[in-house]
């Protein structure tokens, strides 16, 4: 146990993020969730990560970031209106250098409320994937971070050796309540049960041998 330390978690609402924060908390980290508009088409992420966040008693901060999608315009699927959601892996899903956005963002915030550690939810099942969910990345970063700030700031995905179906057990050991996650790359209301975000989601939670209790429309 870690007493009162503040810690900042990447908080996405998804439920390897979600259960990074209630891991944190677990640990008695003081945590500081940070959540992030990129443009994305789910939006109701937000508002999950929100209601997470609050739920155990974490400060929260959303930052706009949206004029990112002038970048990812033509890009990525997540972003892209024109550019359609797959049922499988494929390029478009990937949204370039998002983690390393995202944590550039959060370091400065760290360093601004006097946290000593990010957390990020990064896990195995995303290694083979996307470069900035792997080791080596998240560690290159916390040189860099360290170097930039004169700090000994820690940047650790905490799940990183887990596949998927581990966090969702993780999630159950913790309480995390997995209905108010989201995972979907669609708005909702309810998870669109074809992308493959949702398809790993359901994946996840059979390889688990956790009952799923999202709401699929197809």
């Amino acid at each position: 146990m870690v007493g009162g330390v503040k810690c900042a978690v990447i908080l996405s609402g998804g439920p390897d993020s979600v259960t990074v924060a209630y891991w944190a908390k677990s640990r008695g980290f003081d945590v500081h969730a940070v959540t992030f508009d990129y443009g994305q088409k789910a939006k109701i992420e937000i508002s999950r990560a929100r209601e997470i966040a609050e739920a155990i008693g974490a400060t929260h901060k959303v930052i706009d970031l949206s004029r990112l999608s002038e970048i990812y315009e033509g890009v990525t699927s997540l972003v892209d209106e024109d550019i359609e959601v797959t049922e499988e892996f494929s390029d478009p899903i990937i949204v370039p250098f998002r983690n390393g956005v995202f944590m550039a963002v959060t370091v400065a915030y760290a360093v601004g409320i006097g946290a000593t550690h990010i957390f990020y939810g990064a896990h195995a099942s995303d290694e083979p994937f996307y470069p900035d969910c792997r080791r080596e990345f998240y560690e290159a970063f916390q040189e860099a971070a360290r170097l930039g700030t004169e700090t000994e700031m820690v940047i650790r995905s905490p799940f990183s050796d887990m596949p998927k179906s581990g966090i969702i057990r993780k999630a159950v050991e913790l309480g995390v309540p997995l209905d108010r996650t989201w995972s979907c790359y669609l708005n909702g209301p309810v998870h669109c049960g074809r992308c493959e975000s949702c398809n790993n989601r359901r994946n996840a939670f059979a390889e688990a041998g956790v009952q799923d209790p999202t709401e699929y429309r197809g």
